[in-house]
């Protein structure tokens, strides 16, 4: 158990806040040398009007005109930029902002869960899964060979559910949109999942074609 005194020596030091580039050209990645978030937990929003009653970093980051989503995990924040402005011009803004939010210890996360708006429910089709004898081994095998990965992108994956052969996921942040993840849920995750368990026909991902 730490002390008084060496708690108080951890909190004195000094918050630093690094970007870094990820397979998604239109997001960054600002990884703080402190965690934010517990382990485990994340959100993601997509519009200004998702952060209310739920993040105040979000919300604030959001104001940027040119800020077009936002994703919040562990130790870090992933930024989600407009067509119109080229990274080189607001990356060091985004990065200072983040690292004074976090030094003056703000609030980062209010409410633990993700936020799903009515439109963005009806827009992504969420299908209503029941429980299936593969759900304990699929997350299993996300949570070990697929999320450290993920995340090290500046993304998340979240487990849906089972249906009749096809595992569906959805992907968050830097993950969502990008070029790439495509090539990731059929070339890596449905190929991990194929191997552990015959009875998967395909991954497909909820903010993906379905």
């Amino acid at each position: 158990m730490l002390t008084f005194e060496k708690n108080q020596a951890l909190m004195k030091i000094p918050v630093t806040v690094y970007s870094e580039i990820t397979p998604n050209p239109s997001t960054m990645k600002f990884v703080a040398n402190k965690y934010i978030l517990p382990s485990g937990e994340s959100a993601n929003f997509t519009s200004q009007a998702q952060t209310k009653a739920y993040s105040p970093l979000a919300e604030e980051l959001f104001k940027f005109p040119f800020v077009d989503g936002v994703f919040l995990a562990a130790n870090f924040v992933t930024v989600t930029k407009t067509d119109n402005v080229s990274w080189d011009f607001i990356t060091m803004q985004l990065r200072d902002f983040i690292r004074e939010w976090i030094a003056n210890c703000k609030e980062i996360l209010l409410k633990s869960q993700d936020p799903i708006m009515e439109d963005d429910e009806a827009s992504l089709e969420i299908p209503k899964l029941e429980e299936s004898q593969y759900d304990e081994k699929i997350t299993a095998l996300l949570d070990q060979y697929v999320r450290p990965a993920v995340e090290n992108d500046g993304g998340a994956i979240d487990y849906v559910g089972y249906d009749e052969g096809k595992v569906i996921v959805k992907m968050k942040g830097s993950c969502a949109g990008c070029p790439s993840s495509t090539a990731t849920l059929k070339g890596g995750i449905e190929t991990l999942l194929k191997q552990h368990l015959p009875n998967v026909q395909e991954v497909v991902a909820l903010n993906q074609a379905m």
